[in-house]
């Protein structure tokens, strides 16, 4: 539909189980190559209150067994991304001001569950603004606004909703997300399970267009955007951000 750059996402809930496997590892071998398109693997997270509770993700007994797994996740498994959907208040500071801090194990995407009907938290201005200094940026998921379905995992655990009023409960909040962002520090993904709901660059304009983003952040948030975490997320990886083979000139 016009996109050079995919993402393929796994998602998971509460907590990363020691035995976590990355399927998207048997899946991307099978698609067929084309020219100029570039795919990558994403991890979803999906933080609850049994996160804050020491079920995983904020328990400082496992907290190293947590960032260590994270990093064999980068590693050996190749994860080019990591995304946190945050589902309490709680859960929400943390991914804003700890999970978004620059190191080799940083989240790069906040994904709020917009088709609730009510955000689990407020939208603080101090949160949002330390994490976009931070580097993180936060996501919309387009197919809230046609009313599709979203992940099934997602649903089950309660981070977002399906049918009518999920679609307006969309638009109610991702414009409030724009308001206090003022268009800044966004991304605009799909989220969608199933081909027929995906949509080509030039609609998805044309959503985001009537949430009140300026033009030129509407068309940030599908290209620089997107493009600048990516680096972002590789440089993190890297020894001083350095992403090339070093050459030695002789003089």
């Amino acid at each position: 539909v016009g996109y050079t750059v995919i993402a393929l996402c796994q998602t998971v809930n509460k907590k990363i189980e020691k035995n976590h496997v990355n399927f998207l590892d048997e899946i991307l071998p099978g698609l067929k190559k084309r020219d100029g398109v570039l795919i990558l693997k994403r991890l979803n997270i999906i933080l609850d209150s049994d996160s804050e509770k020491g079920f995983g993700l904020f328990n400082p007994e496992t907290n190293i067994l947590f960032y260590r797994s994270m990093h064999m996740f980068k590693r050996s498994t190749g994860y080019d991304l990591i995304s946190l959907v945050p589902t309490t208040q709680a859960t929400f500071s943390q991914a804003c001001l700890t999970h978004s801090q620059p190191s080799p194990l940083t989240a790069h995407i906040i994904s709020l569950p917009l088709t609730l009907s009510r955000l689990p938290f407020h939208l603080k201005h101090t949160l949002i603004r330390t994490a976009i200094r931070n580097g993180a940026v936060f996501e919309i998921n387009y197919v809230g606004a046609l009313g599709a379905e979203n992940d099934p995992l997602l649903e089950d655990s309660g981070a977002a909703l399906n049918g009518t009023n999920a679609k307006r409960n969309w638009w109610a909040s991702t414009r409030e997300l724009c308001r206090v962002t003022k268009g800044k520090g966004i991304i605009v993904s799909g989220g969608a399970s199933n081909n027929i709901d995906l949509r080509a660059p030039r609609d998805v304009g044309n959503i985001i267009s009537l949430l009140g983003i300026p033009q030129n952040l509407a068309h940030d948030a599908m290209s620089a955007m997107p493009k600048s975490i990516t680096i972002r997320a590789q440089t993190r990886m890297s020894y001083r951000a350095i992403l090339s083979e070093p050459v030695v000139i002789i003089p």
